[in-house]
């Protein structure tokens, strides 16, 4: 769904800011950085009692000061609350101590140099805010970081403005201290962090047609070039955001993201406070408008800008989400195949052909899945076909085969992501029936074939689609023990059981088309189900033409730990990083039930419906089959 950023839509999303927390692979968000994460540490003194100064627009309707409006959320809160973090905040603000209130774990101040920055993380006395200062994060905790948490960091742009940075070497050296930064939280224990690239500074308005354009875009990519080489030697899960070629795509076709389509004229002009500021979309303009525009003032992004580099971000951590359901799907292929041999078993429950007879049977259906996963969800269809066989060696043994093809589709996330799956199972049984005493054994393989994987999220008020496809396989076995405790021969069967299924999915890496910022590269993932089961297995005979039959079932799963993804961005190939994708819940009820009909001497048609449960996963299943002797 596209969104256009209006001022009520400001002022919505700071309202989200104090909404109930949420699920989220990650304990909490701290940030570290200067004024482009700066979550609003000093006081606002032309805005609400209370409120916070923030480095964009207001929320509008008139955008000026002493209008009550307060500043819009930056890209860390938007991000924030997006992870269903709760609400973000300064963590030195003298207006948050004066009022009584607690500090955020927003630790970035505008103006911060990367040494600064440093010194709010290993300084003792190190987060100075005008009158108000606190030791460093790291001091504060006995330098033990939360392995948990999602750490957020920007910085350099201050080295350049406040002349630190002059020449290749100072610009690396920059860069080297913001590794620092990065490191000194790895090696307390931080696992989870996320690193601006710093964007091109020569393409802000503040140097954007200058004598000095050239030189200190010159020099923002020698930042970057060491930044990212330093990056990749870091032992923690680094996560580099890569601000300057995201912008560069929007850029290239403003428009199409609501901004001011004259790139001249983004780069060249700002809203609020610089020295050329916009004619028309800017503060006193004839149609004041920040969503307009990429700049507020001479270097710092509007509340568009913000929303650009949330959304980016999330793009990349809700990623994983998705993509390690691609296993789960062809698990839920499986599962359906599986149900419908049971629901054929249950059917022929001593009714069996006669002994050296084949038994033959097709059946068509559909399946649905449905998933939750931390602040997103999917659910998909698909349908199926199969066909098989079975051979009775004698009284108490059938051996059989059955090949099916299922073609499955899932739609993820805020933006509708397309998966596709067609998967290719087979497989081989054999079945026990005597005196009472029952079983069942079964053993699958299949091939996997993601031959459409779409992508699709919000990136500003445009919709973004990255697309891949890839391949996998799977092998299963399981197992039902059961003893019917009705007499012989009687109109119904009521069977105790145990059950044991082991099954696993391999998914070949693949990666998603082109360089842009977005498009990322996956490596192999594996998904491995143990499940431990116990079960009632019912049938009655309606009539000596009619049957109905029906079981439920608890199952344990013991391969629960969370899925991984391990990946890297296309255009920072060398920066791989592993993030959490989906749960897999320990405990799922299943139950199914159906019924078969005679419809002459060797020819029946049956029809089931199938349902598991879990905490965040549903399936649902129905077929109709026909069987016949041969």
């Amino acid at each position: 769904m596209k969104r256009v950023l209006t001022p009520l839509a400001a002022a919505c999303l700071l309202a989200s800011a104090s909404l109930p927390l949420q699920a989220s692979p990650y304990s909490t968000m701290v940030v570290f950085g200067d004024s482009l994460a700066d979550a609003g540490q000093r006081a606002d003194a032309d805005g609400p009692a209370g409120a916070t100064e923030r480095f964009t627009n207001r929320t509008g309707p008139t955008y000026q000061p002493g209008s009550g409006e307060s500043y819009g959320l930056n890209a860390t809160q938007i991000l924030n609350g997006k992870l269903g973090l709760g609400s973000m905040t300064g963590s030195t603000s003298p207006v948050n101590q004066a009022l009584g209130l607690p500090d955020g774990d927003n630790w970035a101040v505008g103006g911060y140099r990367t040494d600064q920055i440093l010194n709010s993380i290993t300084g003792v006395g190190g987060s100075i805010v005008d009158s108000r200062s606190r030791d460093g994060y790291l001091v504060e905790r006995g330098f033990r970081a939360d392995p948990n948490a999602l750490y957020y960091l920007t910085g350099g742009g201050n080295d350049f403005l406040q002349f630190q940075v002059t020449s290749t070497a100072t610009a690396q050296a920059s860069a080297g201290r913001l590794v620092d930064s990065v490191e000194a939280l790895q090696q307390a224990g931080g696992k989870y962090i996320m690193v601006w690239l710093l964007p091109d500074v020569g393409l802000t308005p503040n140097f954007f047609g200058g004598g000095l354009q050239s030189t200190v875009s010159g020099l923002a990519q020698d930042f970057n070039t060491e930044l990212v080489a330093q990056l990749a030697q870091v032992n923690a899960e680094v996560i580099p955001l890569n601000v300057p070629l995201m912008l560069s795509e929007v850029l290239a076709d403003p428009a199409r993201y609501g901004l001011l389509a004259d790139r001249n004229a983004l780069l060249s002009t700002c809203f609020d406070d610089c020295t050329n500021q916009n004619p028309v979309f800017g503060l006193n303009g004839t149609s004041p408008d920040p969503t307009k525009l990429l700049f507020n003032d001479s270097v710092h992004p509007t509340i568009a800008g913000q929303t650009l580099i949330s959304d980016y971000a999330y793009s990349l951590l809700s990623a994983p989400w998705e993509i390690s359901l691609l296993p789960e799907m062809a698990h839920g292929n499986l599962r359906s195949h599986q149900d419908q041999l049971r629901a054929q078993w249950q059917a022929d429950w001593e009714a069996w052909q006669a002994v050296g007879q084949w038994r033959a049977f097709v059946n068509g259906g559909g399946q649905r899945l449905d998933y939750d996963i931390y602040e997103s969800s999917a659910d998909g269809n698909g349908y199926n076909l199969n066909f098989g066989g079975s051979y009775r060696l004698n009284e108490a043994w059938r051996l059989g085969l059955a090949a099916g093809f299922y073609e499955q589709s899932l739609e993820a996330g805020d933006a509708d992501s397309d998966y596709e799956l067609n998967s290719y199972i087979g497989t081989a049984f054999a079945q026990y029936q005597e005196n009472r005493w029952w079983a069942e054994l079964a053993a699958s393989v299949g091939h996997l074939d993601y031959a459409n994987l779409e992508r699709k999220f919000e990136l500003g008020t445009a919709n973004r689609t990255e697309e891949g496809d890839t391949d996998g396989s799977l092998w299963a076995f399981s197992g039902r023990f059961g003893y019917d405790i009705a007499q012989p021969g009687s109109q119904w069967h009521l069977s105790p059981f145990i059950s044991a299924d082991y099954a696993r999915v391999e998914l070949d890496g693949y990666s998603e088309d082109g360089q842009r910022s977005t498009a990322l590269t996956y490596d192999d993932q594996e998904r491995t189900s143990k499940r431990l089961g116990i079960g009632l297995q019912g049938i009655i005979d309606l009539s000596a033409q009619t049957r109905l039959f029906a079981e439920v079932a608890q199952e344990r799963e013991y391969e629960d730990d969370v899925s991984e993804v391990s990946m890297s961005q296309n255009a920072l190939s060398g920066i791989e990083y592993t993030l959490e994708g989906y749960v897999p819940t320990d405990k799922t009820t299943r139950a199914s039930l159906g019924v078969s009909h005679k419809l002459a001497e060797g020819l029946s048609l049956r029809g089931s419906y199938s349902y598991r449960n879990s905490d965040d996963d549903d399936q649902q299943g129905i077929n109709v089959s026909l069987s016949w002797d041969l």
